[in-house]
C-alpha cells in the first residue's frame, strides 16, 4: 500500500501541473482587464503603466512559470519560515491578489474557517443522515420509509442550491415571526465572536440554512448510492449462507453487507468533499457566508486573475488528493485489493 501511495504521489505531479497550465492559459485567455475597477479619470499611459507593474508585459510562458513556481514553492516556504522560524524566507515577491494588493495565499487562509465550519459541518450532517437512510431503505424496500426516502433524494437531486436557499429564506426569515423558535437568519455573521453561550447560540442558529441546503443535496446522492449498493449485496449468495448459518440479521447486515457496499460509496464521499466546495459557491453567496466561494465570485467579477487561478487550483489538487484517498480506502474495505 506503502509503494502505491507512493507511485500515485509521483503521478499526481505531471497531472497538477498539467491542470495548472490549463487553467493558467484559460484565464489568460478570458477578457477581462484588471485596471477595469479603476476610476475613468485615470489616463491611459497611467493604466498601462498599472498593468505593466502587474506583470502583464511579460510573454505568456514567463507569467506561467513564475506563478507556477509561487504556488508550489515561494509561497509554502513563506509559510514554513512563518511557522517554523529556522527556515528562512525566500527573498522575491509574493502572489499578490490584483484587487486587493494583498497575498493571495494570506486572503484564502482567512476566509477558509468560515468555508470549512458551514461546508465541513453540512458535509458531515449530509453523510451522517444518507447512509442509514440508504442502508434502511435497502433493508424494508418498497416500504413506507423507502418511498419517503426516494422522495426526499428526488427533491434534492432536483431542486438546486440557489432555489432551495431563496425558498429557505422565505420559508425560515420572512414567513415566519422572529421571535418564534423556527425563526432563522438568512444573513450569515462572519464578525460574530464566539465568546459565550449566547454567542455560540447565535452561531448555530446562522448556520442552519447554509447548512440545510448544502446537506440536503449531499443526502440525496449518497442515500441513493448506498440503497443500491445495499441492495446488489443483500440478495448474494454470501449472504444467505451466513443467515444459513444461524448469524442474527444486525451481524449479516452491519459486517457483512455493509462492508462490502461500502466500496463503491466511498467513492462518492470522498470525491463529494471537494465538489461540495464548488456548491457552495452558490450558497455563500446567497447566505453572504465570507467564505472561499464569495471570494471567488467576487475575484471574477473584479478580473482578480491570481486570485481566480489559486483558488481554481487548489480545487483541482483537493480532486486529486480525494481520489488517492478513496483508492486508499479500497483496500482497507476489501481485503482482495491489492496494489502492490
Amino acid at each position: 500500500m506503502l509503494t502505491y501511495t507512493f507511485r500515485r504521489l509521483l503521478t499526481a505531479i505531471p497531472t497538477l501541473i498539467l491542470i495548472s497550465l490549463i487553467i493558467f492559459l484559460l484565464l489568460d485567455l478570458a477578457p477581462g482587464d484588471p485596471t477595469a475597477s479603476l476610476p475613468l479619470t485615470i489616463p491611459p499611459e497611467v493604466r498601462e503603466q498599472i498593468r505593466q507593474s502587474l506583470g502583464m508585459g511579460e510573454p505568456v510562458h514567463i507569467r506561467y512559470l513564475l506563478w507556477l513556481k509561487q504556488m508550489i514553492w515561494s509561497e509554502p516556504l513563506f509559510y514554513l519560515s512563518e511557522s517554523i522560524g529556522w527556515i528562512d524566507a525566500p527573498d522575491e515577491a509574493r502572489l499578490i491578489s490584483w484587487q486587493t494588493r494583498a497575498p493571495v495565499l494570506d486572503t484564502v487562509f482567512e476566509r477558509l474557517p468560515q468555508t470549512l465550519m458551514v461546508v465541513g459541518l453540512a458535509y458531515v450532517v449530509g453523510v451522517l443522515i444518507a447512509l442509514p437512510i440508504g442502508i434502511i431503505s435497502a433493508y424494508k424496500q418498497y416500504s413506507v420509509f423507502d418511498q419517503a426516502g426516494t422522495f426526499v433524494s428526488m427533491i434534492g437531486f432536483s431542486i438546486p442550491p440557489f432555489f432551495s436557499g431563496v425558498l429557505m429564506i422565505i420559508l425560515f426569515t420572512v414567513m415566519m415571526p422572529k421571535d418564534s423558535f423556527w425563526w432563522f437568519p438568512s444573513i450569515y455573521d462572519t464578525t460574530l465572536v464566539i465568546d459565550s453561550w449566547e454567542a455560540f447560540g447565535k452561531q448555530v442558529r446562522q448556520m442552519v440554512l447554509p447548512v440545510m441546503v448544502l446537506a440536503l443535496q449531499t443526502t440525496a446522492q449518497i442515500s441513493r448510492f448506498m440503497r443500491a449498493s445495499m441492495l446488489d449485496n443483500l440478495n448474494q449468495d454470501y449472504v444467505r449462507t451466513a443467515r444459513a448459518k444461524g448469524m442474527t440479521e444486525s451481524v449479516v447486515v452491519l459486517k457483512h453487507v455493509l462492508r462490502n457496499s461500502m466500496i463503491p460509496v466511498v467513492t462518492v464521499i470522498a470525491l463529494g468533499i471537494p465538489a461540495i466546495f464548488g456548491g457552495a459557491i452558490i450558497t455563500e453567496q446567497i447566505f453572504k457566508v465570507n467564505g472561499i466561494g464569495q471570494l471567488l465570485i467576487v475575484s471574477i467579477q473584479g478580473s482578480d486573475v491570481p486570485m481566480v487561478q489559486t483558488l481554481t487550483f487548489i480545487f483541482a489538487v483537493l480532486i486529486v488528493f480525494f481520489n488517492l484517498i478513496a483508492d486508499i480506502l479500497y483496500g482497507i474495505l476489501d481485503p482482495r485489493i491489492r496494489y502492490d
